[in-house]
């Protein structure tokens, strides 16, 4: 995949906390619920403390999705909790009426091609010099949580390893 234009992903989203505050209800409450209520893995969340200044967070959401407003709500606590940047695409809507396509363009954002998202939440690590170095689709796939599974992806990167030395 080429590099990310960081500058432009961070004008065509918008930060965690702005994307959960403008959801509307009865979704909104799932999300501000799951905030309050999830303990992040602090040993996690102090490691990723680490790579605050070298990547930042993007995912693909919607408000109707439950594995989002089970994650998302998670994404704005290592936020606020480590400082590393995450940004949202929001809005994704289903193309019901085109069955050859997944999102209906707009409102779902035209980065869904780029970006190959077939299931949200689309979460993609980025370092700040634009390489994508690793996804969550949905759910974390190799560790318990969402912070963990973040930390255990930026340490399996050769490349933002070897950029980082």
């Amino acid at each position: 995949m080429e590099k990310v234009n960081i500058s432009e992903i961070v004008k065509r989203t918008i930060p965690v906390d702005e994307y959960i505050a403008k959801i509307i209800q009865p979704f909104k409450e799932k999300f501000l619920e799951r905030k309050q209520t999830y303990q992040l893995n602090e040993e996690a969340a102090l490691k990723l403390r680490e790579y605050a200044n070298d990547v930042i967070i993007v995912a693909f959401s919607a408000e109707w999705c439950k594995d989002c407003a089970a994650n998302i709500p998670v994404l704005a606590l290592i936020n606020e909790r480590t400082g590393i940047k995450v940004h949202i695409f929001g809005g994704l809507k289903r193309d019901t009426l085109n069955p050859r396509e997944k999102w209906r363009i707009p409102p779902s954002p035209p980065e869904v091609k780029t970006f190959n998202v077939e299931k949200i939440p689309h979460i993609m690590i980025i370092t700040k010099k634009g390489e994508l170095i690793g996804e969550i689709i949905e759910n974390p796939r190799h560790k318990e949580t969402l912070e963990e599974e973040l930390l255990y992806l930026i340490k399996k990167s050769k490349d933002f390893i070897s950029h980082s030395a």
